[in-house]
Formats: structure tokens, sequence, C-alpha cells
């Protein structure tokens, strides 16, 4: 008997892999892999004004809790609204906003400073810590990012988002925030005195997708993407600026993100 020639193994081999494949029943040919959990980031929406002489000791209380978990951690967005956002004839100051307002009357403020967690209710100032803490330790249900560009010429800003579902299903709305830093404004501070340079950070400027966002449905596994533009104020500084982009459902927030606006930079043409 003749021994076998190489290529009479390889076709050997072959009908065996393809005859033991065709044994393996339909269902168990593809294992699902679950995703690896993510770690959740937590939205603070402080309820802040000019006029409200508390809300500095609430801004130094975020500082604390960025400071102990990491600012691309705890996310705080500052929403100049309700009568302290306002001169005592109910004008506007420069840092309020209408849909500040709206999220205002909606949680039913009653006081300043106040402080939505992660979209579970108001909490005073006080609070903040503990509740951090609860929240921090959770995973997320998806994971999100956001790529954000401005056009210097136009004052155009694009918006990417995206993701991809971990764990079960999430019906929820997508928002779309901008917010800016380094602002220089008066505030009364809680001596009583006014401070004329008072250094106002994660000021909430616009909601870019409308004031309670876009409606969003992700299945666990599943990527998801979304692109919105803006157009911004010709007094906000992009350079001090960042898109907060979070998720949320009737049961709060499933995962925030925050990044800082970049300039766009057009590929360069090819020769």
């Amino acid at each position: 008997m003749q021994p076998l020639k190489p290529i009479h193994i390889l076709t050997l081999l072959l009908a065996l892999f393809v005859t033991a494949c065709s044994d393996i029943d339909e269902a168990d040919r593809l294992i699902y892999v679950k995703p690896d959990p993510v770690g959740r980031k937590v939205l603070i929406e402080d309820f802040t004004g000019q006029r409200c002489v508390n809300c500095p000791t609430a801004t130094l209380e975020i500082e604390k809790l960025q400071e102990f978990y990491g600012a691309d951690t705890v996310i705080a967005v500052g929403i100049h609204s309700g009568p302290f956002a306002k001169t005592l004839r109910g004008v506007p100051y420069s840092l309020h906003t209408a849909v500040g307002d709206e999220y205002y009357n909606h949680w039913k403020v009653e006081s300043q400073p106040m402080g939505v967690i992660d979209r579970t209710g108001t909490c005073d100032y006080n609070l903040w810590g503990s509740v951090v803490r609860e929240e921090v330790v959770k995973s997320a249900p998806l994971s999100m990012e956001a790529e954000c560009t401005y056009d210097e010429a136009t004052r155009e800003v694009f918006v990417n988002c995206y993701g991809r579902g971990v764990d079960g299903h999430v019906a929820g709305k997508l928002q779309i925030w901008l917010i800016e830093d380094g602002i220089i404004d008066f505030q009364f501070m809680p001596d009583g005195s006014r401070d004329n340079e008072y250094v106002h950070n994660h000021v909430l400027r616009c909601a870019v997708n409308g004031t309670w966002g876009t409606d969003i449905t992700v299945d666990e596994g599943e990527t998801w993407s979304d692109k919105f533009s803006y157009t911004l104020n010709e007094a906000w500084k992009p350079e001090n600026m960042s898109v907060v982009a979070f998720v949320y459902d009737d049961r709060g927030v499933c995962q925030v993100t925050k990044s800082p606006l970049k300039p766009y930079k057009a590929e360069p043409a090819e020769n």
C-alpha cells in the first residue's frame, strides 16, 4: 500500500472537518458573548442662580465630588433658572435660559441650591455625596461616547454620539446639551457680598436636540449612533465649551458623557 500524499491528507482532513461541523446543531454554532459591564458616570443637574447666596457652597461640593471621583465620572451642569437667576423685577440675567426654567418647573424646585442626580429626584446639596456614592457603583445598560467639533468660520457645532447596548433593552431619550466654563460674571456670596469677578463653570447654554431630547432604542449587543448640529451664539466662547450627552428613561439616567468642542479641521486635498 502506497503512503498518502500530502494533498490526499489535506483533502481527508477537510472532509472530516466538514462532516464534524455538519453534526453541530444550528442553534449551537454561534455562541452569544454578553458585552462587558460598563461603569456608570453620574450627572448632577445643579439648579442655581446669581442671586442665590448659598449656591457657591453647592459649587464647592461639586468640586469636592469631582476631585474624589474624577471630573469625567461626576459630570455637573449648572442650570441658571428660577427667581434667583433673575432680577427682583423678574428680568433674566445673562446666564439664565428659558429651557432651564422648564427643567426648574418640571422638577418643582422649591429652593436653591437644589440638585437632581441621575434624574432620580431633587435633593439638597448636603445629600449629593451620599446619592453620588450610591449611583457611581452601579453598572450602565449602555456605553456612549460623543465626538464634538465646530467650524470656526460658521460657528456651527457637529455632535456625533455613539455607543453599544450592554445590558437588556433601553427605550428612552438621548439628550444633548452645550455647556460653557470660565464665564466671569457677578455672584452673590454666602456672606452677602457681591463678587463681580466670580468664575462660573459648567453653565448650561442650550439644549441642542430639544428640551427633552430625542427618542432612542438600544438592545443588548447592538451598536447605535446619532448626529446633531447647532450654531453657537456669538457671545459664547467655543474654546471653553463642552457637550454633555446622556440617555435617560423613566428610571433615570442610563449613562452620561462629556466631551470638549474641538475646532474642525478639513482633510488635506489629495494631489
